[in-house]
Protein backbone atom coordinates (compact mmCIF):
# COMPACT_ATOMS: atom_id res chain seq x y z
CA UNK A 1 0.00 0.00 0.00
CA UNK A 2 1.38 3.45 -0.87
CA UNK A 3 2.60 5.49 2.08
CA UNK A 4 2.22 9.12 3.06
CA UNK A 5 5.21 10.18 0.96
CA UNK A 6 3.74 8.64 -2.20
CA UNK A 7 0.31 10.21 -1.64
CA UNK A 8 1.89 13.63 -1.08
CA UNK A 9 4.05 13.29 -4.19
CA UNK A 10 0.96 12.57 -6.30
CA UNK A 11 -0.86 15.50 -4.66
CA UNK A 12 2.08 17.83 -5.37
CA UNK A 13 2.17 16.69 -8.98
CA UNK A 14 -1.55 17.40 -9.33
CA UNK A 15 -0.98 20.90 -7.94
CA UNK A 16 1.83 21.50 -10.45
CA UNK A 17 -0.41 20.30 -13.26
CA UNK A 18 -3.25 22.51 -12.06
CA UNK A 19 -0.98 25.57 -12.04
CA UNK A 20 0.33 24.88 -15.55
CA UNK A 21 -3.10 24.17 -16.96
CA UNK A 22 -4.52 27.39 -15.46
CA UNK A 23 -2.32 29.39 -17.85
CA UNK A 24 -4.28 28.26 -20.91
CA UNK A 25 -7.91 29.25 -21.41
CA UNK A 26 -8.57 25.96 -23.20
CA UNK A 27 -7.46 23.80 -20.26
CA UNK A 28 -9.10 25.57 -17.31
CA UNK A 29 -11.48 22.64 -16.76
CA UNK A 30 -8.47 20.33 -16.48
CA UNK A 31 -6.84 22.76 -14.07
CA UNK A 32 -9.73 22.65 -11.61
CA UNK A 33 -9.91 18.85 -11.90
CA UNK A 34 -6.26 18.57 -10.86
CA UNK A 35 -6.85 21.04 -8.02
CA UNK A 36 -9.56 18.70 -6.74
CA UNK A 37 -7.24 15.72 -7.15
CA UNK A 38 -4.51 17.51 -5.18
CA UNK A 39 -6.89 18.09 -2.27
CA UNK A 40 -8.27 14.54 -2.38
CA UNK A 41 -4.83 12.91 -2.36
CA UNK A 42 -3.63 15.25 0.39
CA UNK A 43 -6.51 14.25 2.67
CA UNK A 44 -5.82 10.62 1.88
CA UNK A 45 -2.14 11.10 2.81
CA UNK A 46 -3.31 12.27 6.23
CA UNK A 47 -5.55 9.23 6.56
CA UNK A 48 -2.64 6.93 5.69
CA UNK A 49 -0.57 8.73 8.34
CA UNK A 50 -3.10 7.92 11.04
CA UNK A 51 -2.89 4.33 9.86
CA UNK A 52 -6.44 4.04 8.71
CA UNK A 53 -7.83 2.54 5.52
CA UNK A 54 -8.18 5.06 2.71
CA UNK A 55 -11.87 5.52 1.94
CA UNK A 56 -12.93 4.93 -1.65
CA UNK A 57 -14.52 8.32 -2.16
CA UNK A 58 -13.83 11.46 -4.12
CA UNK A 59 -16.03 13.57 -1.83
CA UNK A 60 -13.81 16.24 -0.28
CA UNK A 61 -16.55 17.13 2.19
CA UNK A 62 -16.53 13.61 3.61
CA UNK A 63 -12.72 13.51 3.63
CA UNK A 64 -12.30 16.82 5.49
CA UNK A 65 -14.84 15.76 8.12
CA UNK A 66 -13.08 12.40 8.53
CA UNK A 67 -9.70 14.12 8.98
CA UNK A 68 -11.23 16.83 11.18
CA UNK A 69 -12.45 14.20 13.61
CA UNK A 70 -8.80 13.27 14.19
CA UNK A 71 -7.47 16.84 14.17
CA UNK A 72 -10.17 19.53 14.57
CA UNK A 73 -7.82 22.20 13.14
CA UNK A 74 -8.32 20.57 9.74
CA UNK A 75 -11.97 21.65 9.80
CA UNK A 76 -10.61 25.08 8.81
CA UNK A 77 -10.23 23.50 5.35
CA UNK A 78 -13.95 22.85 5.05
CA UNK A 79 -14.72 25.93 2.92
CA UNK A 80 -11.86 25.23 0.50
CA UNK A 81 -12.98 21.60 0.24
CA UNK A 82 -16.57 22.61 -0.42
CA UNK A 83 -15.48 24.96 -3.20
CA UNK A 84 -13.25 22.34 -4.87
CA UNK A 85 -15.65 19.42 -4.49
CA UNK A 86 -17.73 19.97 -7.67
CA UNK A 87 -14.61 19.97 -9.84
CA UNK A 88 -13.98 16.28 -9.22
CA UNK A 89 -16.93 15.28 -11.35
CA UNK A 90 -18.20 18.30 -13.28
CA UNK A 91 -14.88 18.94 -14.99
CA UNK A 92 -14.38 15.38 -16.21
CA UNK A 93 -17.17 15.13 -18.77
CA UNK A 94 -18.99 17.49 -21.13
CA UNK A 95 -21.47 19.52 -19.13
CA UNK A 96 -23.46 22.46 -20.47
CA UNK A 97 -23.98 23.78 -16.94
CA UNK A 98 -20.29 23.82 -15.99
CA UNK A 99 -18.16 26.86 -16.75
CA UNK A 100 -14.69 27.75 -15.54
CA UNK A 101 -12.94 31.03 -16.15
CA UNK A 102 -9.39 32.08 -15.36
CA UNK A 103 -10.35 33.55 -11.98
CA UNK A 104 -12.09 30.34 -10.90
CA UNK A 105 -9.11 28.23 -11.97
CA UNK A 106 -6.67 30.46 -10.12
CA UNK A 107 -8.81 30.33 -6.97
CA UNK A 108 -8.97 26.53 -7.21
CA UNK A 109 -5.16 26.43 -7.33
CA UNK A 110 -4.98 28.65 -4.24
CA UNK A 111 -7.44 26.46 -2.31
CA UNK A 112 -5.69 23.23 -3.28
CA UNK A 113 -2.35 24.67 -2.26
CA UNK A 114 -3.81 25.79 1.08
CA UNK A 115 -5.02 22.25 1.76
CA UNK A 116 -1.68 20.74 0.76
CA UNK A 117 0.40 23.14 2.88
CA UNK A 118 -1.86 22.85 5.93
CA UNK A 119 -1.79 19.07 5.92
CA UNK A 120 1.95 18.92 5.18
CA UNK A 121 2.46 21.02 8.33
CA UNK A 122 0.20 18.74 10.35
CA UNK A 123 2.07 15.68 9.11
CA UNK A 124 5.41 17.29 10.01
CA UNK A 125 4.08 17.93 13.54
CA UNK A 126 3.07 14.28 13.87
CA UNK A 127 6.54 13.13 12.81
CA UNK A 128 8.33 15.55 15.16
Amino acid sequence: MPGVKEWLKKASNDLKASKKLSDDDETLDCSVFHAHQCAEKTFKAFIVCIQDEVPRTHDLGALVVYCGEVDPVLMTLQDASKSLNPYGLNSRYPNDNFYVDKQIAEMAVVMAEKILITIQRKLAEKRA
